[in-house]
């Protein structure tokens, strides 16, 4: 660790060194598969389900851009999501016609391609610890995910009976 990274003797974290170009690229590719995706999910028209991509792509790419050329590091996620949120304040002048550009964008279509990259983006390090861990691995994944069904059966037995 160099003195650069150091202040008042805490741990600076590293800038994050984005090629904007290439992410800018991407998200550009996310961007019309989250549009065939809500041509599919929705009934918005192609022309609505445009509009509402090409805001959320405004937002992410200053935030990208942000990101990269600002004075200070934020991570891009925090980039975003202070841009997702100072662009739909109900109290700016923006707010409203920003809010209703994105209302009906289906978020959970959204999540497809980012699932799916997160499925194929399996490195050969998370290979070796499933070989490692083996049968042990698979035990936990099973009670980890019948203690989540049970918990969210629990819970939504609790909820009808107190509605209803």
């Amino acid at each position: 660790m160099s003195a650069e990274d150091t202040v008042g003797g805490s741990t600076r974290v590293p800038r994050e060194n984005l090629a904007v170009g290439p992410t800018l690229r991407d998200l550009a590719v996310v961007s019309v598969l989250g549009w065939a995706l809500q041509l599919l999910a929705t009934d918005l028209s192609a022309l609505a389900a445009l509009a509402g991509l090409a805001g959320l792509y405004v937002i992410c790419a200053v935030g990208v851009v942000l990101t990269r050329f600002a004075p200070f590091y934020l991570p891009s996620i925090a980039w975003i999501s202070l841009l997702g949120i100072a662009a739909t304040l109900p109290f700016t002048p923006w707010g409203d016609s920003v809010t209703a550009l994105v209302a009906d964008i289906d978020f959970l279509a959204l999540s497809v391609p980012a699932l799916a990259y997160a499925g194929l983006a399996i490195t050969q390090r998370e290979i070796d610890v499933v070989k490692k861990s083996g049968w042990k691995l698979l035990l936990i994944a099973v009670f980890v995910l019948a203690s989540t069904y049970l918990g969210s059966a629990v819970v939504a037995d609790i909820v009808l009976r107190i509605t209803g």
